[in-house]
């Protein structure tokens, strides 16, 4: 049987986005693919010097994605990340108040996770494995537990022992 491994980067038609669209690369820092995978056309990377992204097998990235990863950035087997979502990890300013506590820096996708439409992820991030984030969701902040619905803004748990396909 032959190895059908491959990593494919804006060479998927998803329909509303022109072919001579563009998928930008800027990677600094290292980009780590684990096994088979698809970006759409219309993303965007930018991984900085010190930055890792690592990407699980089987899974896709839809069209209008922009991942700006300073620190860390790790993606799941058999993820689904629909059009037009933001991945964040970094502030790029500072605020300072009485009581601040520090969040870690970095995102982390489990297994089998479904990103929708126009979700934004920011630094501090765990999305445990089997969850579905609702389009339009802001998420910030460690969701441990699997199977879940996920959305708002900001994100919190709407509905437990959820399957997707």
């Amino acid at each position: 049987m032959q190895n059908e491994s491959y990593i494919k980067i804006g060479l998927d038609k998803t329909g509303f986005i022109h072919p001579k669209t563009k998928t930008l690369l800027n990677v600094k820092g290292k980009l780590i693919f684990k096994g088979k995978f698809a970006i759409s056309r219309g993303c965007s990377f930018d991984i900085g010097e010190n930055a890792c992204v690592e990407i699980g097998d089987g899974g896709y990235i839809n069209g209008n994605t922009n991942i700006i990863i300073m620190h860390e950035l790790k993606i799941g087997r058999q993820c689904a990340i629909s059009w037009n979502c933001q991945f964040l990890d970094e502030d790029f300013h500072s605020i300072y108040y009485e009581g601040k506590k520090e969040k870690k820096s970095g995102i982390i996708i489990g297994d089998k996770v479904w990103i929708g439409c126009n979700v934004k992820l920011y630094k501090g991030t765990k999305i445990a494995d089997n969850c579905v984030i609702a389009a339009d969701s802001v998420v910030r902040g460690c969701f441990d537990e699997t199977n879940c619905l996920i959305a708002g803004n900001p994100a919190k748990i709407i509905k437990r022992n959820v399957t997707w396909e």
